[in-house]
């Protein structure tokens, strides 16, 4: 026998989860005084920023295959989307690195640092730099910050995280510091 009220809750719930697919709202939706249902917002509803393919495909490139030194990762914001702006080749340095990076804007990056530990082994580390220079916009400063975690995420592997607001923060040194 099929519970008519079970298959109402059920379509009334699909019906809730499909105008709240672009994930921006949260809903509670009473079936009866005991039925009750609640559908979180989802991880990325602050700042509503989608991550394109290519972010997540390039990234297992520079981890599993050692294709590039580094990616640097824009906010597109009139498609809220984190896009790939910049791939550096696998013989770039930390120098071209640093100077892929703008001045007054704000970048997500992510770099594979090779090393040689104090027992003389040669190891590498990917760093995630969450860039936010203080010339930057404020709203910028504000969409880049409530979407890093959601965007870190999609990004598994990241060894050492560093935020910088300055050149200083994220020097070789810092980065040598951390790596060990």
């Amino acid at each position: 026998m099929v519970n008519h009220h079970n298959v109402e809750a059920t379509k009334k719930i699909e019906g809730v989860i499909n105008r709240n697919i672009k994930g921006t709202l949260s809903c509670r939706f009473e079936i009866s005084d005991d039925l009750t249902f609640e559908i979180p917002p989802p991880a990325n509803a602050a700042s509503g920023m989608a991550v394109h393919d290519e972010c997540k495909v390039r990234f297992l490139e520079l981890k599993a295959k050692r294709n590039h030194r580094f990616i640097v990762f824009k906010i597109e914001e009139k498609i809220q989307q984190v896009i790939v702006e910049k791939i550096g080749q696998p013989d770039e340095t930390y120098d071209d690195f640093m100077a892929s990076l703008p001045a007054d804007e704000c970048r997500y990056a992510v770099y594979d640092f090779d090393f040689t530990t104090h027992e003389n082994v040669q190891k590498s580390k990917i760093f995630f730099v969450a860039w936010a220079p203080d010339t930057s916009r404020v709203r910028s400063k504000m969409v880049y910050a409530s979407s890093k975690d959601r965007f870190k995420r999609e990004l598994y592997g990241i060894q050492v995280e560093l935020q910088a607001t300055d050149p200083s923060e994220m020097s070789l040194d810092v980065v040598k510091s951390r790596a060990i």
